[in-house]
């Protein structure tokens, strides 16, 4: 046989896969039907189980992988159907329909540090209209959210060199509140110490900051010693008046401290940037939000993630980001954070989301919010 004969041959077999799936897809919605009728959950892992071992085992020792996922991907696609049938993830559902579209102009916001930290550049530019109370940490902060003694709180989630910041990342997982907004600057690190300090030996600033200077610190051979915020250590130095002591910390707190810079945009990487988001314990979804926050866990059965990240891109829908931290108390069992693109007032979006909430252990909806596309200067 030539090339453009096995091509035929091909394109034969798939016109009779494609009828096959379709009068699959039929079955499924007939399925749909009599679990309506009877009050049948949607996921059933022993029966799909059953299947990915038979098809695997039809398929031999060459194709048994590949055959489990091509039927894990049909599975998915066959429960999303029915989910659709079955009006599923009530509580998602009506959260849609209930949740306030606009965020309250007055409100009282916490954040980590203190003036002049870049906590502080970001929570102004989320909430231009209020002027934020500090907090000694990134968990005051949650628990300022949780005794309602703030309405948002602003944190620091991810950064382009030094990665996620895990501390905040275990709290949102904790606490499950909503993300309401988020915004993302560039960030300038600035070694800055008292006039007339005499030689530098050791520097001060978060762990975060340490991180993305460390070029920097290791070719002068400084002794490091990490700090609650960048600009606390700012505010630290200039109480303390320390001799031979320099800080990692933003531009406007060195200002705010009275210190002076010894050099400036000391980080690694010169396009070094941070992203920070709003957390509340109302849910909040904007007509114009296109980002989407979830955390679950999953079930312990091989395929069972890559099952659950296809449903998005058979939905069209662009992932940005997935975070894996441990479950407390357990043994090598991990909670998924999930970013992607999209909005809940978009019905693909929304029968995803409902599905998966209906399916997946631990499952929280975490929001859906504006960002901000272009990235603040600090």
């Amino acid at each position: 046989m030539d090339l453009s004969e096995i091509r035929q041959e091909i394109d034969q077999i798939d016109n009779e896969l494609i009828a096959l799936f379709l009068r699959r897809m039929h079955c499924s919605e007939e399925v749909a039907r009599y679990k309506i009728a009877n009050g049948v959950p949607v996921f059933d892992a022993a029966r799909e189980q059953k299947i990915l071992d038979k098809v695997a085992g039809l398929a031999g020792e060459e194709y048994a992988g590949a055959a489990r996922l091509l039927y894990s991907s049909i599975m998915a696609v066959s429960r999303e159907k029915q989910h659709q049938m079955m009006d599923s993830g009530d509580a998602i559902r009506r959260l849609a329909q209930t949740a306030p579209r606009v965020l309250p102009r007055i409100e009282r916001v916490a954040c980590p540090g203190v003036s002049g930290s870049f906590t502080h550049r970001a929570a102004q530019r989320l909430f231009p209209e209020s002027e934020p109370s500090f907090c000694v940490n990134f968990e005051d902060v949650f628990e300022a959210v949780a005794r309602g003694e703030a309405d948002f709180g602003v944190v620091p989630v991810e950064n382009s060199t030094a990665g996620s910041v895990n501390a905040v990342f275990d709290l949102i997982m904790k606490h499950r509140f909503f993300i309401v907004g988020a915004t993302s600057l560039h960030i300038h690190h600035h070694l800055c110490a008292l006039p007339d300090s005499g030689t530098i030996t050791d520097v001060y600033s978060h762990p975060q900051a340490l991180a993305q200077c460390s070029d920097m610190l290791q070719a002068n051979g400084y002794h490091t010693h990490e700090f609650s915020n960048t600009a606390a250590a700012a505010q630290m130095l200039a109480n303390t008046r320390q001799p031979h002591t320099a800080v990692l910390c933003p531009r406007r707190a060195a200002e705010e401290y009275g210190l002076t810079i010894l050099q400036e945009d000391v980080q690694n990487v010169k396009n070094n940037c941070t992203r920070f988001i709003a957390i509340s314990r109302t849910c909040y979804l904007p007509e114009d939000a296109r980002k989407i926050s979830l955390c679950f866990s999953i079930p312990h059965l091989p395929g069972s993630l890559n099952g659950v990240l296809c449903r998005f891109a058979m939905n069209g829908l662009n992932l940005t980001k997935i975070e894996s931290r441990p479950i407390p108390g357990k043994t090598f069992e991990y909670d998924f954070y999930l970013d992607f693109t999209g909005s809940l007032h978009d019905p693909h979006s929304l029968n995803l989301i409902a599905a998966l909430s209906d399916e997946l252990p631990r499952f929280s909806f975490l929001g859906n919010y504006r960002e901000d596309e272009e990235m603040g200067e600090t």
